[in-house]
C-alpha cells in the first residue's frame, strides 16, 4: 500500500517524466505501455542490459533522461528535500564516539528525505564516516534504484568539523591574491572529500555595501570584480579534479555552493532578513555580476532569504528561472536556504499555507528544499494528484539534482577514502594557510616608518582584549579556537631567540565598560619601548552564536546601529597614547571599525580581518617586518555609521562633499555634506601600504580605441625603490566619463599581486574582458558585446599607496 495513493499498487505511481516545461502532457496515474524495464524492477531493463543510468561511460545528460523514467513521485519529491543524518545517529554529543545506527530511522529519511543529507555536525571523524558510510550504503544497495546522496557541509573558511581554519572571507579577499584563495579552497574540499563530503556551503558573494549587517566577515568585500574573482577562485579549488574511481564523465570532486542570489548584503536597517530594495540596474550593476562570473560552473546555488523589490528571492521566476536558469544556461541544483520555503507563510506573508509555499518555490525556483523548516515540500505528492502542482516541475528540478550527483561521480563511488585521515590537517595545508594569514594583513597607517620595529628594542607592551585570545569569524564549530594562536602566544613563539621582552596587560574585556585595569594597562605601557593595543569586534562559533544571553558584535543574526569600539575599548587606545610611548594600534575585526581619532593620533594602524589558527604568529612577523605587508581593504571605513555607505563605486553624483569638522578644542566648523563631518571614507577600498616603496612605468592599453566587443590588456612596469622585498597589488580601475545611464564612478576591472625583490622590477600584463564594460541601457539591456557601437572611450587608472 503506499501512503499517496492508498488504494492502488505501488507500481501506479510510477509517472513518466518530461523533457521540458513546455510539454504538458503527463499521465497522473499509470505508466506508458513501452517502458523498457519492469515497474516491479525499475533498476533493470527488460533485455538484461545495463540501464544508462548505471553506465558510467554514458554521457550525464543521457544518463538523467534514462533514471529519470523510472522514478516514482515520491522519490522524485524525496530528492529535493534535504535530510540529516541525525535521523539515524545520535549527534547530540560532539564528544560521543558510539558507532551505532537506527535501522528505522535511516529507512524513514531515506524515503522521504534523500536527496541531500546534511552531516555538518562536530563530531569524531570515524562517527562522521560511519554515519555517512552507512547511509550511502543503504541508498546503493537496499532501494530499488540506488540513487545516493549529496553530504553536505558548512566550508566558509575551512571545513568545519576539525578542519583546517583560514581567515573568514573578509580577510581572505584582502590578500588580493586569487590563485592563493584557489589552492586554499582545494585544501579544504581535500579534507571533507576524504570523510565522504560532496558539497560545501560556500562561498558566499554578498556583496558588503551595508556595514551594519552582521554578515559582513563572510563576503570578499563591496566590489563585485573582487568579489567575482575570490569566488571563482574558490569554486575553482573545491571543485577542480574528482574523487577516486569514478567515471571519467565527472567533472567535480566536491560541490561548491554560491550564496545566497541575490542581493542578500544590502538589507534595510542592516537588519538579517530584512528586504532589498533596488531595480535592475542596480541589480545588473553590482549584485549579480559576481553570481554570472563565479558560479556558472559551481555544482550548486543557494537562494537568499530576503525579498528583491517586494518579491521574495526563493521564489522569484525572474531571478531564479528566468535570469538564471535561461539567461544564463545554470543546469545544476539550486536549494532554498534553511527554513527559508516556509518565510513565504511567517515572514514574507506571500502564502498562507504549507501547500502555497511549497507550490511557489518549485515552480518559480525550480529548487530544492533545506530543513530548518517544516519540510512543505512533503506536500507535492499530493498536490500533484489533485492536479495543483504540475509533475514536470518536479522532474525539471529533479533533474538537476540529478545531474549534480552525476557531476559528482557519485553514482561509481559515494563513499569516504579508508585513508581519511592522511588528508587532514596536513603541514602542506598549514604552510598555505601560514602564507595566507600573512598577506590578509593590511597596513593602513604607518606613521614615520615606526613600522617594521626592530629586534633591537627592549620591550614591547602587548595590550587590549583581542591581545590574549583567538577571535574566528562565524561558521566554524565550537572549540575550533583551541586549534588557533593567540597574538601573544605568536609574539612570544615569534621572539623567543631575541631579548625583546614582552609586557602584557589586558587592560580590559571586549565587552564590558569597566575600566578598572586601565592602570595595569597605563604602566606597561609606560616601561615599555613599543606599545601594541589589540582591539576590534568579536563573533563566536555556531554553537554559542545562536545560544540566548550570548554576546556577539558580529555574524550570523548579529546587527549593529553602531560601527565603533564597543565598551571600554576606545578609551584604552586613548589611554595608552596619552603615555607618549610609541603606540601601533591593531584591528582584530569582521568589518571596519569607525574610531577615525585613532588613524589622526596613533603611530601606526595595522587591520587584521579575522584570522585563522595562524593569525597570533602572522600579526607578529608583519610588526617585526620578517615579511612585508602586502593586504588591502577590500571594504572601504566610514568615519561613523551616520556616513554610510561609503562603498568606493557609488554612482556618478553620489557624494558630494562639503565637510564640517569637530575640532579636539570642540570647537565646530560647519558644512553641508556633513554639517561635522565627511561622507569621505576614513579608508578606502584598495588601500594598503608596505615597508618598501613601488613606482609605475610605462602604462600602457593594448589599444588606443577599443571597440565593445574587443578585449584589452593593461600593461605596466612596477619598480620595488625600496630596500624590502614585497609584494603589491595592481589595481586597474575604469571611469565612463560618458554614458546613456548613470554609472559607478569607479570599477575596479582587473588586479594582480606581484612580488618583487628589493631593487628589481616586473611588467605585469592584466587582461580586460569587454563584458566588464557593459552597461545596463535604458532599453533594458546590456550593451557590451551586442551593441553596435565601436568607440566607447575608455579611461584606465591604476592606483597604489605608500
Amino acid at each position: 500500500m503506499n501512503k499517496f495513493f492508498p488504494q492502488a499498487p505501488a507500481w501506479v505511481i510510477l509517472v513518466v517524466s518530461v523533457v521540458t516545461l513546455s510539454n504538458a502532457a503527463v499521465n497522473h496515474s499509470g505508466v506508458c505501455n513501452d517502458l523498457h524495464f519492469s515497474v516491479e524492477a525499475r533498476g533493470s531493463n527488460h533485455d538484461g542490459s545495463l540501464p544508462i543510468y548505471k553506465n558510467p561511460n554514458a554521457s550525464i545528460e543521457d544518463r538523467v533522461n534514462d533514471l529519470l523514467p523510472r522514478m516514482t513521485v515520491q522519490e522524485k519529491v524525496a530528492q529535493l528535500i534535504q535530510g540529516d543524518i541525525d535521523g539515524w545517529m545520535n549527534m547530540t554529543d560532539p564528544l560521543d564516539n558510539t558507532l551505532t545506527y537506527n535501522q528505522t530511522g535511516l529507512e524513514q529519511m531515506m524515503e522521504y528525505k534523500a536527496g541531500a543529507i546534511w552531516a555538518g555536525y562536530l563530531a569524531p571523524w570515524d562517527k562522521i564516516v560511519y554515519a555517512i558510510m552507512i547511509g550511502q550504503q543503504y541508498l546503493m544497495e537496499n532501494t530499488t534504484l540506488g540513487i545516493p546522496a549529496i553530504i553536505q557541509s558548512e566550508g566558509l573558511h575551512g571545513f568545519t568539523d576539525n578542519g583546517t581554519t583560514w581567515p573568514s572571507p573578509i580577510g581572505l579577499a584582502a590578500s588580493f591574491n586569487a590563485p592563493l584563495l584557489q589552492e586554499a579552497a582545494r585544501t579544504i574540499a581535500t579534507e571533507a572529500e576524504g570523510l565522504g563530503y560532496s558539497q560545501l556551503f560556500a562561498p558566499v558573494l554578498d556583496l558588503s555595501r551595508e556595514l551594519r549587517w552582521g554578515r559582513v566577515e563572510e563576503n570578499y568585500g563591496e566590489d563585485p570584480f573582487l568579489t567575482s574573482q575570490m569566488g571563482r577562485a574558490y569554486v575553482t579549488g573545491v571543485q577542480s579534479g574528482r574523487r577516486r574511481n569514478v567515471s571519467d564523465t565527472a567533472t567535480a570532486r566536491v560541490a561548491a555552493t554560491c550564496k545566497h542570489f541575490t542581493a542578500y548584503g544590502s538589507p534595510h536597517g542592516g537588519l538579517n532578513l530584512a528586504p532589498v530594495t533596488g531595480g535592475e540596474r542596480e541589480l545588473r550593476t553590482y549584485y549579480l555580476k559576481p553570481f554570472n562570473y563565479a558560479c556558472l560552473d559551481a555544482l550548486s546555488i543557494m537562494t537568499a532569504y530576503a525579498s528583491y523589490d517586494g518579491v521574495p528571492n526563493v521564489a522569484n521566476k525572474y531571478l531564479l528561472t528566468d535570469i538564471l536558469r535561461d539567461e544564463w544556461g545554470y543546469k545544476y541544483f539550486v536549494t532554498s536556504d534553511a527554513g527559508s520555503v516556509d518565510f513565504l507563510i511567517t515572514l514574507h506573508g506571500i502564502c498562507p499555507t504549507r501547500e502555497c509555499a511549497a507550490k511557489l518555490t518549485l515552480e518559480n525556483g525550480l529548487s530544492g528544499e533545506m530543513g530548518g523548516g517544516t519540510y512543505t515540500y512533503l506536500t507535492l505528492p499530493d498536490q500533484i494528484t489533485s492536479g495543483t502542482v504540475d509533475v514536470s516541475y518536479v522532474d525539471e528540478t529533479v533533474k538537476t539534482i540529478l545531474r549534480t550527483k552525476l557531476a559528482l561521480g557519485l553514482f561509481e563511488n559515494p563513499y569516504p577514502y579508508p585513508d581519511y585521515a592522511s588528508t587532514m590537517r596536513t603541514q602542506a595545508t598549514r604552510d598555505l594557510l601560514h602564507q595566507m594569514e600573512q598577506e590578509a594583513i593590511v597596513l593602513l597607517e604607518n606613521n614615520n616608518n615606526i613600522l617594521p620595529l626592530s629586534t633591537d628594542i627592549n620591550s614591547i607592551a602587548l595590550i587590549g582584549p583581542q591581545s590574549d585570545r583567538v577571535t574566528f569569524g562565524d561558521y566554524v564549530f565550537f572549540n575550533a579556537s583551541n586549534n588557533g594562536i593567540t597574538p601573544l602566544q605568536g609574539f612570544t613563539e615569534f621572539l623567543a631567540n631575541t631579548s625583546v621582552k614582552i609586557n602584557f596587560a589586558e587592560g580590559c574585556k571586549l565587552w564590558s565598560n569597566d575600566e578598572s585595569g586601565f592602570s595595569e594597562a597605563i604602566a606597561t605601557a609606560k616601561k615599555s619601548d613599543v606599545a601594541i593595543v589589540m582591539v576590534g569586534t568579536w563573533s563566536l562559533d555556531q554553537t554559542l552564536l545562536w545560544t540566548p544571553g550570548s554576546n556577539a558584535t558580529t555574524g550570523e543574526h548579529v546587527d549593529l546601529s553602531d560601527l565603533s569600539l564597543v565598551g571600554a575599548q576606545f578609551p584604552l587606545v586613548q589611554a595608552i597614547q596619552a603615555t607618549g610611548t610609541p603606540t601601533i594600534v591593531v584591528f582584530v575585526s569582521g568589518k571596519p571599525v569607525t574610531n577615525p581619532w585613532i588613524q589622526q593620533n596613533v603611530d601606526a594602524v595595522v587591520q587584521q580581518f579575522y584570522p585563522g589558527e595562524l593569525g597570533g604568529l602572522a600579526i607578529a612577523e608583519i610588526i617585526f617586518g620578517v615579511v612585508n605587508p602586502s593586504g588591502k581593504l577590500p571594504v572601504s571605513f566610514p568615519r561613523s555609521v551616520a556616513t554610510t555607505p561609503v562603498f568606493y563605486n557609488y554612482l556618478k553624483g553620489g557624494r558630494p562633499v562639503d565637510p564640517g569638522m569637530i575640532y579636539p578644542n570642540d570647537s565646530l566648523l560647519f558644512g553641508h555634506q556633513h554639517v561635522l563631518d565627511t561622507p569621505v571614507p576614513t579608508w578606502s577600498f584598495g588601500r594598503g601600504l608596505s615597508y618598501t616603496t613601488f613606482n609605475y612605468t610605462d602604462l600602457q592599453l593594448s589599444c588606443s580605441t577599443i571597440g565593445t566587443d574587443e578585449d584589452f590588456n593593461v600593461t605596466v612596469t612596477v619598480h620595488n625603490t625600496g630596500s624590502m622585498h614585497g609584494k603589491e597589488v595592481v589595481q586597474v580601475y575604469m571611469i565612463d566619463l560618458f554614458s546613456s545611464v548613470v554609472t559607478p564612478n569607479m570599477e575596479l576591472i582587473g588586479f594582480t599581486k606581484v612580488d618583487i625583490p628589493a631593487g628589481q622590477s616586473k611588467t605585469v600584463t592584466i587582461p580586460v574582458v569587454s563584458s566588464q564594460l557593459a552597461v545596463w541601457s535604458l532599453r533594458q539591456v546590456l550593451i557590451s558585446t551586442s551593441s553596435p557601437s565601436k568607440n566607447k572611450l575608455i579611461c584606465v587608472i591604476t592606483t597604489f599607496f605608500v
